[in-house]
């Protein structure tokens, strides 16, 4: 048997090539996953700041346009003022993330911009009391390539930018004392039966869940409900819609197209199963207008 006998050169030469097929591979996989952070910026017209061992590219817009005072205290953009968007990349394509500083003025048209660019919103609250004047938090999210999210994200962002010390909050001199709705034309557009007393409609439709293994219903609060006051040519709702997870962004939808804002996306417990959400309104139209919208979003929601 001839045994071949390789030289150290030829020996470190074998070496290298075996360590580069090994590994090439994983760089040209890194290379293909890294994110493209300059794009980010540009679309977003925002800039970021990559934190390397999460492998999040987090964008920033500090709302410097806002004077907002606190119980007293000037409150400036590091004090939790700023606007943000986090990048993640996961697999081809990637999650974005973020939170968005908001005048109460901008919650409609911010939202809307929000959902017609694709990207879900997942709450909306408030981080402060006292605070004048009132700041609002929209929280956002979605999947998909990444130059589409920062697109969308970007696009958020100019809404924000361009309603910047605009007012535009729905108004109505409606006194429910005053009110001079027909019941039955509600009932007939909601597809429930109301109660209309003291000037105001409401109807309530219970949904269930269960909570330390109890299960729990309307009387405990799990439930979708609405107000209205006012005239059949001119009227104001206001309630709460009780869903499932799943449902959110198909309501949210169905309510904006309507011209009905929301004012809060939140939970009212922790621990139940199935998981529901609430989504306060508020709107001001024409009675039946109002009431078509909320049906088509109650269609949205069942058990």
């Amino acid at each position: 048997m001839r045994v071949l006998k390789i030289s150290a050169k030829e020996t470190a030469i074998i070496l290298i090539l075996l360590t580069t097929a090994v590994f090439l591979p994983s760089l040209f996989q890194a290379a293909e996953s890294a994110m493209d952070t300059g794009a980010i910026e540009r679309l977003t017209s925002a800039k970021g700041a990559l934190d390397e061992k999460e492998g999040v590219f987090r964008v920033s817009v500090p709302r410097k346009d806002l004077s907002v005072i606190v119980a007293g205290v000037k409150m400036t953009p590091p004090m939790g003022l700023t606007s943000w968007a986090a990048f993640k990349r996961d697999g081809k394509d990637d999650m974005v993330m973020g939170d968005l500083v908001l005048t109460q003025d901008q919650i409609s048209p911010v939202m809307s911009a929000a959902l017609d660019n694709g990207l879900e919103v997942t709450a909306l609250h408030n981080h402060f009391v006292w605070d004048s004047p009132k700041i609002m938090f929209m929280h956002i999210g979605g999947m998909g390539p990444e130059q589409e999210l920062a697109t969308s994200v970007g696009r958020v962002f100019a809404k924000i930018k361009e309603t910047s010390g605009e007012t535009g909050s729905p108004e109505a001199q409606i006194d429910p004392a005053r009110s001079s709705l027909d019941p039955a034309k509600l009932d007939s557009a909601l597809g429930v039966k109301g109660q209309y007393k003291d000037g105001v409609y409401k109807f309530v439709v219970g949904r269930t869940t269960r909570m330390h293994d109890v299960t729990i219903g309307n009387q405990m609060g799990v439930n979708t409900w609405g107000a209205f006051a006012g005239s059949d040519d001119k009227a104001i709702v206001d309630g709460d819609i009780a869903m499932h997870e799943g449902e959110l962004q198909n309501v949210l939808k169905t309510l904006r197209k309507a011209g009905i804002n929301v004012v809060a996306i939140h939970q009212h417990m922790v621990g139940e199963e199935p998981r529901i959400m609430f989504l306060h309104y508020w709107g001001i139209a024409p009675a039946n207008n109002l009431a078509k919208g909320l049906r088509a979003a109650l269609d949205l929601t069942h058990d």
